[in-house]
């Protein structure tokens, strides 16, 4: 790794780091960076998660009240993010290179299309809680918000499950289908929002990289220094310090810069990352 490499990955990371904090999609940065240094995509993908964790654990920082008003739904998430976190993983462990290369762009694609579909359903939820407001009005009754009922939060934590499972896999947008869950949930603060986001890719992540560490790729997709391990620590250690600066960082841009201007560029996101392993899956296979 050259000092001109060594530099490009450090300030990649720490903008994925912000990027992450901010949105999530971190991952259209580090990824393309790390392929762009000669892995492969699956040492190239948990390297990155490896790099991109503590900067996930830094926001955190940065978004202490909202986690705080937040612990009944990071208590019912927690579980379905560990559990499916360790599935991907094991998944991606037993998945072949190329098979995995082809696969990346339409699954991001998918997640930046449910991303769009966050704000009606929001409105929806509003309308719906308005709704409700007028008619204990019109009653004499006082109006309460009450808890999401038991069915729409099972098919939250159902659906946290799928989202944990790709994200064990690979990672990038999970943030983006996560947010779209808690939009369905009624949540309408994107920094709280964020703020759950962010624990529960921790969660995911965390278990990912366990397995990540112990494991080692399929026989024949070892490259150069990284021999037959899934992550190449040089890198590894470097970009880890990135993120932690970009993703303390990113929480505070984030509530300065207004919750329309984060959703833009959250889709932004969504479709760069997407058209980007696209091509690559396209033309350079």
């Amino acid at each position: 790794m050259t000092w001109q490499q060594a530099l490009i990955l450090f300030f990649a990371s720490a903008l994925a780091g912000a990027v992450n904090s901010v949105a999530g999609g971190g991952t259209l940065i580090t990824f393309p960076s790390l392929i762009w240094v000669g892995m492969t995509e699956k040492i190239a993908n948990a390297t990155s998660t490896v790099a991109l964790w503590p900067g996930q654990l830094s926001s955190l920082l940065g978004y202490r009240k909202e986690i705080g008003e937040s612990r009944d739904a990071i208590l019912r998430l927690a579980v379905p993010s560990l559990l499916g976190g360790g599935l991907g993983a094991y998944l991606l462990l037993h998945t072949p290179n190329a098979v995995f290369a082809g696969l990346v762009p339409w699954l991001i694609l998918l997640a930046t299309g449910l991303f769009m579909a966050q704000e009606p359903l929001a409105r929806a939820q509003r309308a719906r809680i308005e709704q409700a407001r007028e008619e204990a009005a019109q009653s004499g009754a006082v109006f309460t918000e009450t808890e999401k009922p038991p069915a729409a939060w099972a098919a939250v934590i159902g659906f946290q499950f799928l989202v944990a499972i790709y994200g064990g896999y690979f990672g990038a947008g999970i943030g983006i289908l996560m947010l779209a869950a808690l939009g369905y949930m009624g949540f309408t603060n994107i920094h709280r929002m964020n703020g759950l986001k962010n624990i529960n890719g921790l969660c995911i992540n965390a278990v990912a990289i366990g397995m990540f560490l112990f494991n080692r790729t399929l026989p024949g997709e070892g490259v150069g220094a990284t021999h037959d391990r899934l992550v190449d620590w040089r890198f590894a250690l470097l970009m880890a310090a990135g993120s932690i600066i970009g993703g303390y960082g990113g929480a505070g841009v984030a509530k300065r810069i207004g919750q329309k201007n984060v959703r833009r560029v959250v889709i932004l996101i969504g479709f760069s990352l997407a058209f980007s392993l696209f091509y690559r899956w396209l033309f350079h296979r």
